[in-house]
């Protein structure tokens, strides 16, 4: 019978086969939601969907897009806003 933390969904189930040749369950904590963007909410590419503790280690460059806003925004809608800015200043 599992443990009562291991009753809930909260953790993920992996089927892990061991050297012995059996499937054992373990269970290993859920990813995080795909980031979206902060005006239409697609989600956003070139940022990864790890664990915070995977996400530290990781380079600079691997953790958002190397534009202006990366990672807030998507493609279109930053284009669209730099139009806007462009129109409005003339």
């Amino acid at each position: 019978m599992p443990s009562g933390k291991h009753k809930s969904r909260t953790l993920r189930k992996v089927f892990v086969r061991t050297p012995g040749s059996r499937t054992t369950v373990h269970r290993r904590k859920r990813k995080p939601n795909k980031a979206k963007c902060g005006s239409c909410g697609q989600t956003l590419s070139g940022v990864p969907r790890n664990l915070p503790s995977i996400v530290k280690n990781l380079p600079k460059t691997k953790k958002r897009p190397e534009r202006p806003f990366g990672g807030v925004l998507c493609t279109k809608c930053m284009r669209s806003l730099f139009k806007n800015k462009a129109r409005s200043t003339e």
